[in-house]
């Protein structure tokens, strides 16, 4: 990475600072670490244009951006637009006879038993498709020429529209893209240069046309929202005296410029919760273990990812709505709707929920005395003695009265005394993010017991234990600051592309010289947007994929080839290996064919060190006072000792029942279980240890 001029990285020689914001719904995170190892954190509200809100979060952590040499940002701006549908003028150009693909999409329903529940509408309205005469054939030959005069009367109709953005997307452009470039050539003369023009055969050159034009059309409606963003976080910052690029996060657990971000605007759709999966990975592999499971609890939703081998999962198609897929390569995270805000109701059969109804932060839980009534998970907390009556370091109070109240709601028409309903809360919370739990884990043919389950956000320690336990994971890490840990993540990222080709030929008969020429082509076009994104050559690093499948299936496995492709036996090996795990089955005497050819192309950046702290083996954990708290399985209340997180040294053991107060968080840690302060300042929690 280069460190000697503008560029990713570069900096003054003064810069001493590495910076990470994280935005998200509710609060903006702030992580902040200098050169000298020292760490400062900060939380403050998000706003409505989240750039001011990047400006106060580094003002609340007092900093100078001269000196901040690398800032990295994660956002949920493309998320937000997605799920409230919040676009500019757009629309979309394709061939005869296809307008109505993304209607079409693959001929599913979201509920199959449901016949009369409707779809959610293609990003693009019907009105806004436009069609044009052409045909390329499978093989790329040209069947019909593009018709010009019909494409130049389309450009006009935009003209007259005020379109802001147009998504280019022709049948098989994948294997020639010439009638798709040449149409966006035409828009471009007719439109002008501010409108935001995007190809399929550019943004996602795959066979499938659903996957490809609905991939295409969410690039293209974020392009007009997400430059704007990406331009004006860069003037404000370099305003500031911020002198290196803004590096955004994207989906696929990488980092890119401004002006990548502005091409590929669609990566951004999963920004935010990336980061948490990097973190979890990243804390878990500190503490010896390098299979995790992350478990980001906030105030609305649960986001679960796994790591195994020090690899997280990864998938190459997800939605924010159904039906509508983005294609592009993304940290695999299932979320659910379970936080400290999801609201506890009675079903018509009188069965108890939990979520996904938030009650947010506005009103927020019935305990904020903010105008909330229903009963939440908080509330069941606060009743149960798990969380006191302050947050945030005091600085918010929680009324337990309050959350009695709302509680009846439950408790009364079950025939439940309040804390047997607010043991019933948490036990149904519990239960639903362990079965989120398992299918990302056992359902992908992992054993949860080899793993160390990672519990950040606001709620996560609270509920990390009663879930490990559920699923017999032995031991339980919560880092220190869990509230911000989505903010570490973004520190600890480089910039990534990934570029894919179509490569349609048996793996047994391939031409191992084929594949080693594709590979070089795929590189060199990775070299290429490092290097437009200040990327140094000795900071550049690939890796390559062949993406196969047994013969006459359409989905396909994504196994990594080691170096220069001179035999496809290696590979082979391991996609048999890969299939049995995530399908229970393998058939090594049947054909197996290549789908895909991948490389990723890493431009690596400066890495923070996180300094040890050195351990004291007979230092002792004070209590602050003690509290009666009720756990699951007891039958009355235990006295519980409290300690402050900021007081326990290093190398500490505690045996349960403990509660431990952080500024961001509360962590319990139920009888029976030990917890240990580690070198790295994170809490490791031993189930059934003591």
């Amino acid at each position: 990475m280069s460190m000697d001029g503008a560029g990713i990285g570069s900096a003054p020689k003064r810069a001493r600072t590495r910076l990470a914001i994280d935005v998200g719904g509710t609060f903006t995170d702030v992580f902040v670490l200098d050169s000298d190892g020292n760490q400062t954190v900060a939380k403050v509200p998000s706003t409505s244009n989240p750039i001011d809100a990047i400006m106060n979060g580094a003002e609340a952590a007092n900093i100078d951006w001269h000196d901040v040499e690398l800032f990295t940002h994660g956002t949920t701006v493309a998320t937000n637009a997605l799920i409230t549908r919040n676009f500019k003028p757009a629309a979309m150009v394709t061939t005869k006879g296809f307008r109505d693909v993304l209607e079409i999409g693959r001929g599913t329903r979201e509920d199959p038993w449901d016949a009369y529940k409707e779809g959610t509408p293609p990003y693009v309205r019907r009105r806004d498709r436009f069609v044009v005469g052409e045909r390329i054939n499978y093989r790329g030959e040209i069947i019909e020429p593009l018709d010009e005069d019909q494409a130049r009367e389309v450009a006009r109709i935009l003209k007259k529209r005020n379109v802001t953005a147009v998504a280019v997307c022709f049948i098989n452009a994948y294997v020639n893209g010439v009638h798709e470039q040449r149409m966006a050539e035409i828009l471009a003369e007719e439109l002008g240069p501010d409108i935001a023009i995007t190809t399929s055969h550019e943004t996602h050159p795959e066979i499938f046309e659903d996957d490809r034009f609905s991939t295409t059309v969410a690039n293209t409606i974020l392009a007009p929202i997400i430059r704007p963003y990406a331009r004006d976080i860069d003037r404000r910052t370099t305003e500031a005296g911020y002198e290196a690029d803004v590096l955004l996060l994207h989906s696929g657990g990488g980092v890119m410029t401004p002006a990548t971000a502005e091409k590929y605007a669609a990566r951004l759709a999963a920004s935010g919760i990336a980061a948490g999966a990097i973190a979890s990975k990243y804390f878990a592999e500190l503490c010896g273990y390098s299979n995790a499971i992350g478990l980001d609890m906030g105030g609305t939703s649960a986001d679960i990812s796994l790591a195994e081998n020090g690899h997280l999962r990864t998938t190459d198609k997800w939605e924010v709505d159904w039906g509508h897929p983005i294609c592009f390569p993304s940290i695999e995270v299932l979320t659910i709707g379970a936080g400290g805000g999801s609201i506890s109701w009675l079903d018509k059969a009188g069965s108890l929920r939990n979520g996904p109804q938030s009650a947010g932060s506005v009103p927020g839980p019935a305990c904020y005395k903010a105008g909330g009534t229903e009963p939440t998970n908080t509330d069941a907390n606060i009743i149960l003695g798990r969380v006191g009556t302050t947050l945030a370091g005091g600085k918010k109070s929680l009324d337990r009265d309050a959350a009695l109240t709302a509680m009846h709601k439950i408790a009364d028409p079950l025939g439940l005394d309040l804390v047997e309903a607010s043991l019933a809360t948490l036990r149904v919370a519990n239960a639903n993010m362990a079965d989120a739990v398992r299918l990302i884990s056992i359902a992908r043919g992992h054993d949860p017991r080899d793993f160390a389950l990672v519990a950040f956000g606001g709620a996560g320690p609270l509920h990390g234990v009663d879930i490990a336990r559920e699923l017999n994971i032995p031991v339980v890490i919560v880092p220190p600051n869990p509230g911000v840990t989505s903010a570490v993540g973004c520190m600890l990222v480089d910039v990534q592309h990934d570029v894919t080709q179509m490569f349609f030929q048996d793996a047994a008969s391939a031409d191992p010289a084929d594949i080693e020429t594709a590979f070089k082509g795929l590189e060199q076009e990775g070299r290429n947007r490092l290097e437009r994104d200040g990327v140094a050559a000795k900071d550049m690093t690939f890796q390559r994929f062949v993406d196969m499948r047994y013969r006459g299936q359409w989905r396909s496995l994504a196994v990594p080839v080691p170096g220069q492709v001179k035999s496809m036996d290696e590979a082979l090996a391991i996609f048999h290996d890969e299939y049995e795990k995530a399908h229970n089955f393998r058939r090594e005497d049947f054909p197996v064919e290549i789908y895909r050819l991948t490389v990723r192309a890493i431009g690596v950046t400066p890495k923070p060190s996180f300094p040890k702290v050195e351990v004291d083996r007979n230092g002792k954990a004070v209590p602050k006072g003690t509290r009666e708290v009720w756990f699951h399985g007891q039958s009355a209340p235990m006295t519980t000792n409290l300690y402050d997180r900021e007081n326990l040294p290093a190398g500490v053991t505690i045996n349960g029942p403990a509660i431990i107060d952080q500024l961001d968080s509360t962590t319990v840690i139920p009888p029976g279980d030990v917890a240990y302060i580690d070198e790295w300042l994170n809490i490791q929690i031993k189930l059934g240890a003591a």
